[in-house]
C-alpha cells in the first residue's frame, strides 16, 4: 500500500512511518522543508504559497498536522491559531485530493478525545456527543472539515487520540518533576487520564487501514484509563522517586490560564469501536506500558 502522511515528522508521525515501512508499505511524508529520502521514506515538498504538493497516486492519506496545544498560553490569538492550523491543513489536503482523477481509498484524520469535553463521572465512547469547551469545539469543527472526504468517495476515519505515551511527546514533560524529586498529585488527582502506548497508536491506525468496515470516529486509547493520581504514583514507583509534592489547581490556573484544562480536567474515553471490530491492545496495563518506556 502507498500511504501519504502529513505531520509525519512529529512524535506520532515518525513512529507511524517506521511502523508502516516495517510492514512493507511505501510511505510519503508531506513536509514544508527540503528533505532527502532516507530510511524508506520519500519526502514530498509542500508548497506553502499555493498549498500544493506533487503527490503520486496513493492508496491512503493520514493527516496528523496541527499546531501543538501546549505551545503557549491560550490567548484568543493562540486559540485561533490552533483552530486555523487544523482547518487550513485539512482543507488544503482535501482540495488537492478532490482534483485527482484517482483518489485514495481511505482518509484518516487526527482528532482528539477532547471532543467529548471533560467529566469526572461520565464514560465516553464514539457514540457520545461533543462537549462545549474550547477543545471540544475545535475538534468538532476539525472533524466536520475532515468528513468532507466522504463526499469525495473516501472511507474516512477520525482518529481521536488520548494521551500518547512513548519516548518523547507528553510523557517527557509529565515525568520531569519526578526526575527532580518534585512529583506529586496534580490538582485534585481525581481527573481521568485516557492514555495509550505509542505501539498501540501505530497498530490501531494500521488496523483501521486494513479493516474496510471501520469509518467515522475511533478512540485511540487504552481500555483502562486511570486517574491522574494513579498515573503519578505509577511513574514514581517505576523510576523510584517520591510522589509527594502536590501541584495545586489554583496555582496551575494562574500559571497556565485556560490551557490548565489539559492537566486539571480530563475524560474517561474507551476504545469501544476498535474492540468491537476485534482489535487487541498490546498494552492494557499502565504500569507495564510505562515500564517498557521508562526502563
Amino acid at each position: 500500500m502507498k500511504i501519504a502522511i502529513s505531520g509525519g515528522t512529529g512524535f506520532i508521525g515518525k513512529a507511524l512511518a517506521t511502523h508502516l515501512i516495517s510492514r512493507g508499505h511505501a510511505v510519503f511524508v508531506l513536509t514544508r522543508s527540503d528533505r532527502t529520502a532516507h530510511d524508506g521514506i520519500t519526502y514530498v515538498k509542500w508548497n506553502a504559497a499555493d498549498n500544493l504538493f506533487p503527490l503520486p497516486a496513493v492508496d491512503a492519506v493520514i493527516n496528523l498536522a496541527g499546531e501543538s496545544l501546549n505551545s503557549g498560553r491560550w490567548t484568543e490569538t493562540k486559540k485561533q491559531q490552533i483552530l486555523n492550523s487544523r482547518l487550513s491543513t485539512t482543507q488544503g489536503i482535501l482540495r488537492q485530493l478532490a482534483s485527482l482523477s484517482e483518489r485514495p481509498k481511505i482518509f484518516i484524520n487526527a482528532s482528539a478525545i477532547g471532543y467529548y469535553g471533560t467529566s469526572l463521572t461520565q464514560t465516553f465512547t464514539e457514540l457520545d456527543k461533543p462537549g462545549q469547551d474550547f477543545l471540544a469545539t475545535t475538534v468538532e469543527l476539525w472533524e466536520k472539515e475532515a468528513r468532507k472526504a466522504e463526499e469525495l468517495g473516501m472511507r474516512t476515519v477520525l482518529a481521536r487520540f488520548g494521551i500518547v505515551l512513548g519516548a518523547g511527546g507528553a510523557l517527557s514533560k509529565i515525568i520531569l518533576p519526578y526526575r527532580l524529586f518534585a512529583g506529586g498529585t496534580v490538582g485534585s488527582g481525581k481527573q481521568w487520564l485516557s492514555w495509550v502506548h505509542i505501539d498501540d497508536v501505530t497498530n490501531m491506525i494500521s488496523f483501521c487501514l486494513n479493516h474496510q468496515d471501520i469509518s467515522g470516529p475511533v478512540n485511540i486509547t487504552a481500555p483502562h484509563p486511570v486517574t491522574m493520581k494513579e498515573f503519578g504514583k505509577t511513574i514514581a514507583k517505576i523510576i523510584h522517586r517520591p510522589h509527594w509534592l502536590p501541584a495545586p489547581a489554583l496555582a496551575l490556573k494562574l500559571t497556565l490560564g485556560e490551557m490548565s484544562i489539559l492537566v486539571l480536567e480530563g475524560q474517561k474515553a474507551l476504545p469501544q469501536k476498535a474492540i468491537e471490530h476485534g482489535y487487541t491492545h498490546t498494552y492494557k496495563d499502565l504500569e507495564i506500558a510505562l515500564s517498557t518506556i521508562l526502563s
